[in-house]
């Protein structure tokens, strides 16, 4: 068990929305529901007021908190991916019903939570050794939203698209 974990306020979606990160990555599951033992200001006796999950292997908390807040950028989730499959993957789920996209990897789900969708090799652009490189490939990703991760490598090396 983790001594931190986030919580994320929802208002009356706190289910659905750990149901739906659960079902994004691996090592993921509900692990608690907790319903109102009252009536209240965040809810009728008897519906769902905690849920705890793990979501690849980090705990979480979603509660329902009676009221709407609006999530911001200023916290997100960045979610390392192996390869453009798993980018591909997880960037339509977080999309779907209603999700936006922004720029350079990041995405906001249809509750509003911001994700980064970040190739696990961008660091290799970004930061290695050859600094022009690491400048093209930086503008690169200026220009995208979904990261992709041969553009990038193309961009990187100093080669043009095909």
């Amino acid at each position: 068990m983790s001594k931190i974990s986030p919580c994320l306020w929802f208002n009356g979606e706190a289910e659905e929305a750990a149901k739906f990160y659960v079902s994004l990555l691996p090592d993921s599951r509900i692990n608690h529901i907790q319903r109102n033992p009252i009536d209240g200001p965040a809810g009728k006796a008897g519906e769902v007021l905690v849920v705890d999950f793990t979501m690849a292997g980090q705990e979480y908390m979603a509660l329902n908190g009676g009221m709407r807040f609006e999530f911001t950028h200023a916290i997100s989730f960045k979610i390392d991916c192996a390869d453009q499959a798993e980018v591909d993957r997880l960037w339509d789920a977080l999309l779907s019903d209603g999700g936006s996209t922004h720029q350079c990897g990041w995405v906001r789900d249809r509750y509003g939570v911001s994700w980064q969708i970040v190739p696990s090799v961008l660091p290799e652009f970004l930061g290695g050794s050859d600094a022009a490189g690491a400048q093209r490939a930086m503008q690169a990703m200026l220009g995208m939203t979904k990261l992709d991760i041969a553009e990038l490598r193309r961009a990187y090396e100093g080669k043009s698209a095909a």
